[in-house]
C-alpha cells in the first residue's frame, strides 16, 4: 500500500508540475482576467473533501496556492495527512478547470463536490492551509479512509423521515453534530441537539445517550458531511448498533430533496452566513464584533449596529438572547 501511494505522489507532482505550467500560460475564453468581476457574473460555490492519505503537504500548498490565485478563486483549502477540504468561489468555467486539475491526482480522482451560486463570491481572500485534520476531533485512531460508517442518501432519508422508520421498520432519531449557534439557525424536525460548542465535545456527548437510544436508528448530519462521517464511526467504535451518516450533508439534502422535515435555513461559513432549502442565501448575518448569528428580525432591534453590536452582545451579561427567543425569531 505504501509503495500504491508513493507512486500516486510522485504522479501527483508530475501533475501539479504541469498544471501549474498550464496555469501560467492559461488564457480564458472570456477573456477576463482573474481579478475581473462584474455584478453581470455569476458565481460557483464548492463544497468539497475527501479523506485519504496525503503525504507531501509542503509540495501542495504553495501549487495550489499559485493556480487558485490564477484561476481568480476565493476560499479555503485545508490539506491534512487524513485527507482535502474546500470551499471555493469562482466562475463556472474556473471552477471546472481547478477541479479538473485537482482529479489529475489519482488519489482525488473520484473527488465529489457540491454546488450552490451567488452572485458575488462567497469569500474575500483565498488560503491555502496544512492542519493536522480535516476537522478536529482529536480521535487518531478513526481514519475514514479505510472504512465508512453506513451512510443513508438524501432521498431514502426523506422517505424514512415521511414514514416515521427505517426500512426495518425502526423507528429514526436525527443527530446534531454541528455547534450549537449553527443548530440555532436551522435545523432537521424533532432532532437530538446536545448544545456543543466545539466538535472535540461530541465524543463524550454520544458516549453519554447511547444507552437511551438502543433501538433506535440513529442518522448524525452536518453542513456538507465531514463532522457526521467522523462522528458516525466514532459511535460504532462505542457500541451503537444502527447508525448512519447524512450522505454529503444538509447541503445535499437541499440539493436533492429541498426542505422537506427541515426547518430553518443552513448556517454556512462564508460571508453568505446562511442559506435556504433552494441553496440561496438569505438575510442572516454574523454580527462583526460578537460573531453571533442574527437573524432578521434580530436585525430589527436598536441593540443591533451594523459593524458593532447586535442583541446578543450589547447586552449586559444575564441578559443575553434566550434560545427561545433565538428559535422564535426563525
Amino acid at each position: 500500500m505504501a509503495g500504491a501511494i508513493a507512486a500516486n505522489a510522485t504522479v501527483f507532482v508530475w501533475n501539479m508540475s504541469l498544471a501549474a505550467d498550464l496555469a501560467q500560460g492559461l488564457t480564458y475564453n472570456s477573456g477576463l482576467s482573474a481579478s475581473t468581476s462584474f455584478s453581470s457574473i455569476m458565481y460557483v460555490n464548492i463544497a468539497a473533501y475527501k479523506f485519504i492519505s496525503l503525504d507531501n503537504l509542503e509540495e501542495m500548498r504553495p501549487q495550489y496556492q499559485a493556480l487558485c490565485e490564477k484561476l481568480g478563486l476565493k476560499g479555503t483549502v485545508l490539506l491534512t495527512p487524513e485527507g482535502i477540504n474546500m470551499f471555493l468561489s469562482g466562475t463556472r468555467e474556473h471552477i471546472d478547470d481547478y477541479l479538473a486539475w485537482v482529479r489529475s491526482d489519482a488519489r482525488l480522482a473520484d473527488l465529489e463536490w457540491k454546488e450552490s451560486l451567488s452572485n458575488e463570491q462567497s469569500h474575500r481572500r483565498m488560503l491555502v492551509r496544512i492542519k493536522k485534520e480535516i476537522i478536529t476531533m482529536r480521535m487518531p485512531l478513526i481514519k475514514p479512509e479505510l472504512g465508512r460508517a453506513p451512510s443513508v442518501d438524501p432521498k431514502t432519508l426523506k422517505r424514512w423521515l415521511d414514514q416515521g422508520h427505517d426500512d426495518d421498520g425502526v423507528p429514526v432519531v436525527m443527530m446534531e453534530t454541528r455547534n450549537a449557534f449553527e443548530v440555532d439557525v436551522g435545523t432537521f424536525n424533532n432532532t437530538l441537539d446536545y448544545r456543543i460548542d466545539k466538535f472535540t465535545e461530541f465524543p463524550a456527548v454520544a458516549a453519554a445517550h447511547k444507552d437511551e437510544l438502543q433501538g433506535k436508528t440513529v442518522v448524525t448530519f452536518c453542513t456538507g458531511g465531514i463532522r457526521c462521517e467522523k462522528a458516525a464511526i466514532h459511535m460504532q467504535n462505542i457500541g451503537y448498533d444502527r447508525v448512519y451518516q447524512l450522505d454529503g450533508g444538509i447541503l445535499k439534502y437541499f440539493e436533492e430533496v429541498g426542505g422537506d422535515h427541515y426547518n430553518g435555513d443552513c448556517f454556512v461559513f462564508d460571508y453568505r452566513t446562511a442559506l435556504n432549502p433552494k441553496l440561496e442565501p438569505t438575510e442572516t448575518v454574523q454580527c462583526f464584533a460578537c460573531r453571533a448569528v442574527v437573524t432578521p428580525r434580530q436585525q430589527l432591534a436598536p441593540e443591533y449596529v451594523v459593524g458593532v453590536s447586535c442583541p446578543h452582545c450589547a447586552k449586559p451579561a444575564g441578559e443575553q438572547v434566550s434560545d427561545a427567543d433565538a428559535a422564535a425569531a426563525r
